[in-house]
């Protein structure tokens, strides 16, 4: 197939999922040491600085954006670790194609004196992960002092023009006492949402960390003003009225908050509706972020090779919840026997 084939045509799984969207690793280090995160170690972590020799250049990663704009992908999520670690991160958001759609997941630290640089590169979007409203629990959690410095992130990021800011809080054990705050706080703040992210304890090996989701939506249903179904990943918003919300107005905005739930464990309709492939900070492909027995290497990262990867990784991407992941009869997840190595007679 040659490139003009590609254009504008997206690449579909044999579950039925097209990949609209890409979301890019760019470094593996971080300043945070979240008890919750699957990343191993914290690496370099002084401040922004050139990326490290087993990261993709800038170049990579603009290459590898060209390349998959053939595919008819429109957006980019950038990740880490902590993504504004790198230095050249405005550089690679102004090279990024400009029909592409570009935000990023931070923790917050790096946004104030460096938010109206990215905004102005082309950045459009902002997630910060903040998993309390209390700066003891804060600091219990990401094993970091920076509270201080994350709510001036947010708040930097609103003032540069990146609302709606969409602040990340994993519900788990260590943060369920502060989810009615941070409610709260998205609902009292212009410029905020704030995305309720399921724990998953098949990832980090504490499942008794784990709550029931079902009564954080119960909860939230009785408090909304209004509850609609996103279509993406079919998510349940809340819209929250703020204090000063009048009773007889519709809530919005600019008097209350939107409350959104991530759920891939408990929706069963979250996985079958992923329309995103992983790239690793060092190359690879995937085309889950929960697995890493589908790393795909794109080699030397030429046009040709990224091109073959791509189409790879999405003709084998399956559902991780529902399809790798099944329930067995006591009702845990396990992996499905049909992805497990297969083993010798010897073995």
């Amino acid at each position: 197939m040659t490139v003009g084939e590609n254009c504008g045509v997206m690449l579909e799984d044999e579950f039925g999922r097209e990949v609209s969207g890409v979301r890019v690793s760019l470094t593996d280090r971080c300043n945070f040491d979240c008890v919750y995160c699957h990343n191993e170690g914290l690496g370099d972590t002084r401040g922004p600085m050139e990326p490290d020799d087993n990261e993709m250049t800038a170049d990579d990663v603009v290459r590898f954006l060209d390349v998959v704009e053939e595919f008819g992908v429109k957006k980019v999520k950038f990740t880490g670790g902590e993504p504004m670690l790198r230095q050249d991160l405005a550089e690679i958001i102004r090279r990024t194609p400009d029909a592409m759609e570009a935000s990023m997941t931070t923790n917050g630290t790096f946004l104030p004196g460096r938010a109206e640089k990215l905004k102005a590169a082309g950045l459009e979007r902002v997630n910060v992960s903040q998993d309390a409203i209390d700066p003891d629990a804060f600091a219990e959690i990401t094993k970091s002092g920076a509270y201080e410095q994350v709510l001036a992130g947010v708040e930097a990021a609103v003032d540069a023009g990146l609302a709606p800011v969409k602040l990340n809080m994993v519900v788990f054990k260590h943060t369920a006492g502060y989810v009615e705050g941070m409610v709260e706080h998205a609902a009292n703040n212009d410029g905020l949402r704030l995305q309720l992210i399921e724990y998953m304890p098949e990832l980090t090996g504490h499942p008794e960390w784990n709550i029931d989701i079902e009564r954080v939506h119960d909860w939230l249903t009785d408090l909304a003003d209004r509850v609609e179904q996103r279509e993406m990943h079919n998510r349940t918003r809340y819209w929250i009225a703020g204090d000063d919300a009048d009773e007889n107005e519709a809530i919005n905005e600019s008097n209350g908050g939107m409350v959104e739930i991530v759920d891939p464990v408990e929706n069963p309709t979250f996985c079958a509706n992923c329309h995103r492939v992983r790239v690793t900070h060092e190359g690879y492909l995937k085309g889950c972020l929960n697995r890493n027995d589908d790393l795909r290497s794109m080699g030397e990262m030429s046009r040709d090779e990224i091109r073959e990867t791509f189409r790879e990784t999405v003709a084998n991407r399956v559902p991780y919840y529902g399809e790798y992941m099944v329930r067995n009869d006591n009702d845990e997840w396990v992996v499905n026997d049909a992805y497990l190595p297969a083993t010798s007679p010897a073995d």
